[in-house]
Formats: structure tokens, sequence, C-alpha cells
């Protein structure tokens, strides 16, 4: 159950930051959406620290989360992001994210497909392989992944590149706030776009250890019975 409290609040604290810095004049979403990722992924030891089920997709796929609590986590990551909406409307604004006002369908979905490949592909690489275990950094490389990802695609698709960002605030938008749901789609087809679930498919292996060459030394003889 902890791992999915873990999952639940980790999503919530990410949604709420990125709801009241974009409420907040002037402020910039990007950059507190790298910084509030950058350190509430040192959940890992107890979750993984996934907060995007998009990332615990890619785990699963690569065979490092079993599929029954890959789910258990989506869920806990898409209630984590309701609530933290419910905290921004609470304040008496709202938001969701959107396309910019002129890009188009298919501009807004690619940024949303490869942006997400980026980061799971940064995740996969620092946080689950073995030539990289035991690292102190991989919450400064997904955080950065995720600070670029806002500041290049941002202003294209809307800059989820997380399904629960997108589902949270959308979802409580259009029922509280008579928000419209046809933007949703953007952050549920792009972050499982067609160029990265095959690679994360492939489940490669820990390479195995090198082979011990030593000579083996003269076979032990076995021991007789004792007499009875």
């Amino acid at each position: 159950m902890i791992k999915y409290v873990t999952e639940f609040l980790g999503t919530l604290f990410l949604v709420l930051t990125i709801g009241l810095v974009v409420i907040g004049p002037g402020a910039d979403a990007g950059a507190a959406d790298q910084l509030i990722l950058m350190v509430m992924v040192y959940g890992r030891h107890v979750s993984g620290a996934h907060y995007n089920p998009a990332v615990t997709l890619a785990l699963a796929m690569r065979g490092k989360l079993p599929g029954e609590r890959g789910g258990a986590h989506m869920v806990s990551q898409v209630l984590g992001a309701i609530v933290a909406t419910v905290m921004v409307v609470m304040t008496g604004q709202t938001f969701a994210p959107v396309p910019g006002a002129s890009v188009t369908p298919v501009a807004a979905l690619l940024v949303e497909v490869v942006f997400t490949f980026a980061l799971a592909l940064v995740v996969l690489n620092v946080a689950t392989h073995p030539a990289t275990r035991g690292n102190s950094y991989y919450g400064l490389a997904i955080g950065m992944t995720v600070g670029a990802a806002a500041f290049a695609g941002g202003p294209i698709s809307g800059g989820a590149f997380n399904p629960a960002v997108g589902i949270g605030p959308t979802l409580v938008n259009a029922l509280l706030q008579g928000g419209s749901f046809a933007s949703l789609w953007y952050y549920l087809v792009g972050p499982r776009g067609r160029p990265w679930p095959p690679w994360c498919s492939s489940r490669r292996k820990t390479p195995p250890e090198p082979a011990d060459h030593r000579p083996a030394g003269p076979p032990r003889a076995r021991p007789f019975p004792s007499p009875r």
C-alpha cells in the first residue's frame, strides 16, 4: 500500500505545483515542473517514483514492473492529479493543458509523442539499467528532461507529457468549471505513441556476468558410507 500512497502523493505534488504556477502571474511552469520532479523522484526506493502512467507503462513493458502493480500505480497517479487540481480550484481558479491556439493537431500530438519518448528513454537508462545502477544523478537527469520538454514543447502541445497531468486537470475543469474535454485525447494518445512501445518492450536483460575461467581443481572424491 505504501507504494501506491507514494505514487499518489508524488503526482499530487507534481500537478499541484504545475497548477499553482500556471495560475500565478508571470511564473515559469517549465522550471517549477523540473524542480519538483527532480526532488520527488528520490522516492524511487519506495515505489519507483514514476508519477506518470506513461513511465509506468514503459517500465512494465520493459519487464521491470508486474502488470497488476502497474495498473494500481496508474490509478494512484490519476487520483493524485485529480485531488491536486481540486486543491487548485479551491483558490478560485482552474487550469488544464491545451495546445497552442494556432497549432495543428498533428503538431501537438507529435510533440507529446516525441517528448514522452524522451522521458521514458531517460528513465529507463538512468533508473533501471545495470550500467547506471546506484547513481545519484537520476533525479537531475529526469527533472532536466521534463524541464527541457516543457520549455520546448509546452507552447505547442500544452506540455503534459504525462497522462495524469492531462486527465486530472481536464476532468476537474470540465466537471466543475464547465470546461471542455476536446484536448484530452492528445494526452492519452500522445504518451502511448507508436515510436516508443516497441523499444521499451524489447525487454533487454541484464548482461550476464563474465564466466569464471580459473582452472578447475581435481575432482573431490566422494566419501564412502560409514560402516554400520
